[in-house]
Formats: C-alpha cells, structure tokens, sequence
C-alpha cells in the first residue's frame, strides 16, 4: 500500500504494476454510504431531497470505524452532518451471553428463525427484548413467546371480524350506547397512543412495544373482549351489539397502526380486512390522540372491578375450584361510590368471576362464617364455601400438599419452611435484619409461598 502512484515495485523493481480498480478499504466505503449511495457526485434529485438524513441506528461497537467516519466524510464531502441523531443499540449474544461467532459455531441464522416463526415475531422479539446501549440474550423462549402474541393478534381479529360479518357498518354509537367497559377501553387506547408516541420519539422501541404487548394482550384481549361475548351473542338487542362491534374495530383499528412498525406484515394483513381508508396501513396517518375521549373515573372504576375479579379467582385457584362451578359473591365496600359501581355491573362478575350472584355487607356488619376471604384497597371477598368445595375431600388434599412441603425445602436452620410460614404468621421478627432475614427467604424458595398458600387454606376450613 502506498500514498503515492508508482511506476515500479519497491520489492522486485518490476514496472508491469497497475492499480487495482475494485480495492477500496471496507471502512472507508461505508463512511461513503449517506451520500455516495444518492447517486454523489452527481447532484440527484435523491440527493438534494434525503440528504442529510435524520437517525442512524448502529451498536455500539462499531462507533468509531463507521459513526464517525461517516460525519467526517459528510462534511467533507456533503457539506452537512450526515445525521443528527445516533440511535445506539446493544449486541445480540447467544444464551450464554457470548458474541456469536463463526469459530464458536453459536450464531444464529435470521432465515432459519424467520421459516420457523415468521418475520414478525423476529422483529418484535428482538425491539422488545433490547434497552438502549444494553447486550441482549438470544432465547428461543423469547421468540416462541413473540410468536404466541401474533397468533394472539389473530386469534382476536379473526373473533372481531367473524362477528362483523352481516353487520351494519355504518353504524355509530351515541355516548349513551358505551358501557363502562367500553368508555374505558377507549380511553386505555388513547393513553396507550400517547405512550407510544413519547416514547418513540424518545428511541425508547422497547418500552414503545411493551406498552402495545401490555395492552392488547391484556387489556383488549383478556378483559374488554370476554365482557362483549355476552352482547354479541345477544340477538335481540342489536344497538347493543352493534356498538361492541364498532368498539371492537375501532380500537383493533388504532393498534394496528401503533403496532405496524414493530410487526408489519401482520399488521398489514388484519387492516386490509378491516374498514379502512387508503390503500395500505403503511400510508395510513399515525394515530393521534384525542384527550376528550380519556376517561380517568372509568378507568378507576373499572380497575377496582378487576381487581375484585382477580381476587376472586386467585381465591378459588387455591381451593382448585374450577371456573365452571358458580359460586355467591359477597362484597364488603366501604366507598358508598364505589359500591354503587359494583352493583351497576354485577354481570362483569357473572361473566368473568363465575359468580352465581353478588351480595353486599355493610361496613358495620360482622364477617360471614365458612368462608374464604380475600382483601384489596377499599373492599374485602368472600366466597361461601358451600357448595363451593367437598370439606372432606379438600381436607385430605391440603394435609397431603402439606407433608409435601414439610418434605421440600428446608432453611439452614434445620427448619422446614412451613414452619418458618407458620412462625411468620405467629410470631413477628424482631429486629430489622430479621426481617430481611425471612424476606430473603420467602424469596429464594417457591415452596415458601406454597407453604403459606396451604396454611391459609387449612385455617379457612378448620
């Protein structure tokens, strides 16, 4: 190599030398690539209209041989920054946080994934499994998980849409035709808008695909779509129907658009079932929010109803009560508000928390007998455990759970930990570090928790 042309080889002083044409160092052509790849130095019309251009996206192990000698060379060159922003990402390791390499034989083939899963889920695994400027882990898991929440997507579009079929589309509701479920929904997918957006803006892709993760599998699919199976297999009431349709179209709509970057293909294929205007969602305009449509009391309202519900189901998991066996629901609530809100909407319980029928207590009224409870902010559950159980049959089943967990883990002491569970219960730590000392336990072992599970169980039936 030489700065200067030569006439002969300082090695063998031949003169039959001659510059090869197609050498030109990896690095310094990549520093070319803003520019160069406009159609410089000609003055294009691609040039003068992309240049500069606006985000780089790189890792950051290549900063300094690619970043930097693409700012040089734009103004030296292009007479500007080629960028003004530099998103900087970590690097995808395999499972066992190792660089993948060809001579460690750990790489991982994107075609391979994208055959087995789709493009999709490749994608939104590895925006959402990555924090900016952080390494990220390489597990199948993860991409198995991602590939679930697409057959999610799908699964929950294919409902909307097999039920939209003979219905009216043009049809509107007025605010008086929204439940609480419904103005609550809206206003979850406005706030999820916002969210989106900021934090887009901010390069923060991960959070921005957690938060549609979080809710539409949670929020859409798990709670807003179980309580409209009631008013769409409702026949006679059409109104109500039709406006848990648009709802449903409405928002699936929205989150296509949120979602379209992260997995496009997908995406693509439910909006093209949709009603929609244009000819693709990738010309379609970024939702944008409306802050009249948030609505906070509905939202509170809604959330205190959940969490009754998610109460009473993790009541009747630890009495292995399945979901098809009904039970009576009793409620304590001390908000006069609050309470009126449950009683509006006992058929959420009825649908959702297997409830044969609610009933309320006054705040001054002693607590029923023979029942499981249950406590959150501002109320207290109760499941009547007739009917609800066979006493005799869940007896002999907790005292065998039981001398499983007196068999399972012990702590260093000697001590099973359900006796440590039992002596939580009894008699309180005394001093700071032992309570550090119990919580770290309760930590690291899961026979802990089902220890303190069956004792409550056992005490609820004694």
């Amino acid at each position: 190599m030489s700065r200067d042309d030569l006439t002969a080889c300082p090695h063998c002083g031949s003169t039959d030398i001659h510059q090869d044409e197609d050498v030109l160092d990896t690095w310094f052509s990549s520093g070319l690539w803003p520019f160069e790849t406009l159609g410089w130095p000609e003055q294009t019309v691609d040039l003068r209209h992309f240049y500069p251009t606006s985000v780089l996206v790189t890792g950051y192990d290549i900063i300094f041989f690619w970043v930097a000698r693409m700012v040089m060379m734009g103004l030296r060159f292009g007479g500007d920054v080629p960028f003004r922003d530099v998103f900087i990402h970590g690097l995808v390791r395999d499972s066992e946080g190792r660089k993948m390499s060809k001579s460690l034989g750990n790489g991982i083939d994107p075609v391979e994934v994208i055959e087995k899963y789709g493009a999709d889920t490749l994608r939104f695994m590895l925006i959402t499994g990555n924090t900016p400027g952080n390494d990220m882990r390489f597990y199948w898991e993860r991409v198995e998980a991602a590939r679930n929440f697409a057959n999610k997507i799908w699964n929950a579009s294919r409902y909307m849409l097999m039920n939209l079929e003979g219905s009216d589309a043009s049809f509107v509701p007025t605010a008086e035709d929204y439940t609480l479920a419904d103005r609550w929904i809206l206003s979850r997918v406005e706030e999820t808008t916002r969210d989106v957006t900021a934090n887009l803006e901010h390069y923060e892709l991960g959070e921005a695909g957690r938060t549609i993760y979080e809710f539409l599998w949670s929020e859409f699919c798990d709670w807003y779509i179980e309580l409209t199976k009631a008013r769409l297999y409702d026949k006679e009431n059409v109104r109500a129907k039709n406006t848990a349709l648009y709802v449903l179209r409405t928002v699936l709509e929205r989150t296509m658009r949120l979602l379209h970057p992260f997995m496009p293909f997908l995406t693509e294929e439910i909006w093209q079932k949709l009603p929609h205007e244009g000819e693709s969602i990738m010309r379609a305009p970024w939702p944008e929010v409306t802050e009249s449509a948030i609505d906070t009391a509905a939202e509170q309202a809604m959330t205190a109803i959940m969490e009754v519900i998610k109460t009473t189901r993790n009541l009747r998991a630890e009495l292995g009560t399945p979901p098809s066996k009904k039970s009576t629901l009793i409620l304590r609530v001390r908000d006069a508000a609050l309470a009126d809100v449950f009683a509006a909407h006992e058929d959420y319980f009825f649908a959702l928390a297997s409830a044969s029928e609610v009933s309320f207590l006054a705040a001054d009224a002693p607590d029923p007998e023979n029942v499981v409870t249950g406590a959150l902010a501002g109320a207290a559950v109760y499941l009547p455990l007739a009917g609800l159980i066979d006493v005799e049959k869940e007896t002999a089943r907790l005292t065998k759970e039981r001398a499983k967990s007196r068999e399972g883990d012990r702590a260093p002491d000697g001590q099973t930990l359900e006796t440590r569970a039992l002596h939580r219960r009894l008699l309180p730590p005394s001093s700071p570090q032992s309570v550090r000392n119990w919580r770290a336990t309760r930590r690291r072992s899961p026979s802990y928790g089902r220890a303190s599970r069956i004792l409550r169980s056992s005490e609820v039936i004694r």
